[in-house]
């Protein structure tokens, strides 16, 4: 598909100026004259090896690119899929155990509401309200200038935590709020609704009624008994929607210069960076697959009824 797009790699590299004769030497020496199938052959050769070639824009290997960028995608999505977990499972729960009240339905609209709004608009509105008129966060990136910190995993936070920089530490945490709460309203809504759903599937079932005969609090059974039969479904959608976190922060990572994988996979489609894009794509699918993975075997543990065999 990125070669079906208009734009010439080589011409991206030496300019619209570039003699013919220039261009043509460019592409012969990236093997971009060859045919497609070729191409594919090469690409799927150097894979199976562990290599993902050099970017045609910097000629650096693909696989350092991606270590020094994902970290920065994985801790934005990280703090996401937090917001989003902590208050679309608190949201609904509070509304499967007051079902038709005011919070019910306020919970629910504001659900609707977040599937609803283009992370672009929110964003944008988010930036607007906090960061230029009230000044309460900072508009974009992962570190202010005047702040030094010891890089030592591209995880600025954990970074800031092994060297003890609380300076870097907070600073890391004031910029990664706006774009990791846009993230995560889609998410956070999803998860909200299917919490609640869930839930009140599980308030209705014989043992529920029987530990509320027993005695016990109303918070210990909607707690201890309900939500954690209730998770199944939710942990589901938690976990499809961090490999979606993962592989579709582009729009977020753009609007707040984020630099994480999302941002530097745009530009090389940009660019032409056939390689880039790539490498790029099976690092998201691989991701995806393996978080999957993991949702499924962790239905085993929270119901001890699914066996995996």
């Amino acid at each position: 598909m990125i070669h079906l797009i208009p734009g010439d790699p080589a011409e991206m590299m030496l300019g619209e100026r570039a003699s013919e004769q220039a261009l043509k030497e460019v592409r012969e020496q990236l093997g971009l004259d060859q045919p497609l199938y070729v191409q594919y052959g090469r690409f799927m050769g150097r894979l199976l090896k562990g290599d993902l070639g050099r970017a045609l824009r910097t000629n650096e290997k693909i696989s350092v690119e991606i270590a020094e960028r994902f970290p920065a995608t994985i801790e934005l999505s990280l703090v996401a899929i937090f917001f989003a977990t902590v208050l679309g499972v608190l949201a609904g729960v509070v509304s499967a155990t007051r079902q038709y009240s005011i919070f019910d339905y306020a919970s629910m609209i504001l659900s609707m509401v977040g599937v609803s709004m283009p992370i672009f608009w929110l964003g944008l509105v988010l930036m607007i309200l906090f960061s230029v008129h009230l000044g309460w966060l900072p508009l974009s990136g992962r570190l202010s200038i005047q702040v030094d910190l010891e890089v030592v995993t591209n995880f600025y936070i954990l970074d800031s935590l092994l060297t003890r920089n609380w300076t870097a530490l907070k600073d890391s945490l004031w910029h990664i709020v706006l774009p990791a709460f846009t993230l995560s309203t889609i998410p956070m809504a999803l998860i909200a609704r299917i919490t609640r759903s869930s839930m009140l599937e599980v308030l209705r079932q014989d043992y529920i009624r029987t530990a509320r005969a027993k005695g016990l609090s109303p918070a210990r059974v909607n707690l201890r008994h309900a939500l954690r039969n209730a998770l199944v479904p939710v942990v589901t959608v938690i976990g499809l929607s961090f490999g979606i976190l993962l592989g579709g922060a582009i729009l977020t990572e753009t609007i707040f210069a984020w630099p994480g994988i999302g941002l530097w996979i745009l530009n090389a489609v940009y660019a032409r960076d056939f390689n880039a894009v790539q490498g790029g794509t099976m690092l998201v699918a691989t991701t995806f697959v393996t978080i999957n993975t993991l949702v499924d075997i962790l239905y085993g543990f929270l119901n001890p009824r699914i066996k995996v065999n």
